[in-house]
């Protein structure tokens, strides 16, 4: 990584690949940022600030941005920020380099129920891989506020590169082996974001938002165990401190897409009138279909998938929850 002309590069220019490049710009001379949109590539270069995705956050000027893909193979490291969809044509895109990939997307391919480290090691299975996942607001990463987060991956060497890489005063990464683990959170926690916005915006209440909360991590568990995931990681920064940062705020995409659904708006509406991915959206089905394959019982994600393609009301899915056969509190 020490002879590339860029320490590090951010493959994809929303708001949280623009607020890891603020980071990254503390510890490292030129950081180059590789984004589709002409008007943030531009935005970034001339105003060092990306009025679409992060407006109001001044960028140091070591941040570059490109819009050519070929371009990031000058990168000693990669942080590859593109939608958990998209991350398959985006690499398959990016030119030969041996560059260690470090996967910040979060997400299940809905094609192939593969996780985002399962497909980028098919698509560059001579690329060391990493995933970082974790409790993220992206303004407040780049506004500079304490933030803790897991960097998984099965090597420990290329962990350890990695935490130094990219730590900063304000950003502490803890390294794990548990890759899958770390991803299982991360994708599970937005499809139950979308939940607790539905139970915001339907008024359903403070009491009904903490069993969600506290029965969606029951969900993620089990899901996460049948897929080869540890408990310890899905109780940790990955798993549920995701879940509670996501399933609090408004800031969440998906829990303000669950807040339009709880208000009585169609979720075709709610997704065409987005410029920013709410990533749960798409892996709520995939989710489903595999928990279904897994034989693995997930009723929060059943309803909020009924609601996403209009197959059942607020109301309706509220019932068949607390109607639900009683039983012992467990996984």
């Amino acid at each position: 990584m020490s002879t590339a002309r860029y320490p590090v590069g951010i493959i994809g220019g929303g708001a949280w690949g623009t607020a890891l490049a603020a980071v990254m710009a503390q510890n490292h001379d030129e950081v180059l940022v590789w984004a589709r949109e002409p008007e943030v590539v531009d935005s970034i270069n001339s105003a060092h600030e990306n009025t679409a995705f992060l407006a109001g956050i001044a960028l140091n000027p070591s941040i570059k941005a490109t819009g050519d893909l070929a371009e990031m193979a000058a990168c000693g490291a990669l942080l590859v920020v593109t939608p958990a969809q998209h991350v398959r044509a985006t690499l398959s895109a990016l030119p030969p380099t041996d560059a260690p990939l470090l996967l910040c997307a979060k997400g299940i391919e809905a094609e192939t129920q593969f996780l985002v480290s399962d497909i980028a090691a098919q698509v560059r299975p001579d690329n060391p891989l990493a995933v970082l996942s974790g409790p993220t607001f992206a303004h407040e990463v780049a506004a500079g506020k304490p933030t803790a987060i897991t960097l998984a991956t099965s090597n420990q060497a290329l962990g350890s590169i990695l935490m130094r890489l990219i730590a900063a005063p304000h950003f502490r990464p803890y390294w794990s082996d548990d890759v899958v683990g770390a991803e299982i959170g991360g994708a599970v926690k937005n499809v139950l974001a979308i939940g607790c916005g539905v139970v915001d915006g339907a008024g359903l209440g403070l009491n009904a938002r903490a069993a969600l909360i506290a029965r969606g991590f029951a969900e993620m568990q089990r899901y996460g165990l049948a897929r080869g995931g540890r408990p310890e990681t899905l109780a940790g920064l990955s798993g549920l401190g995701d879940l509670v940062l996501t399933c609090s705020s408004e800031n969440s995409r998906n829990f303000s897409l669950g807040r339009g659904l709880g208000q009585g708006t169609p979720a075709s509406d709610l997704l065409a009138d987005r410029r920013t991915v709410a990533e749960g959206a798409f892996t709520a089905p995939v989710l489903l279909q595999s928990a279904k394959q897994l034989d693995v019982d997930m009723p929060i994600v059943a309803a909020v998938c009924a609601l996403l393609d209009g197959s059942a009301t607020v109301g309706e899915v509220t019932a068949a929850l607390l109607s639900r056969p009683l039983k012992a509190e467990s996984w």
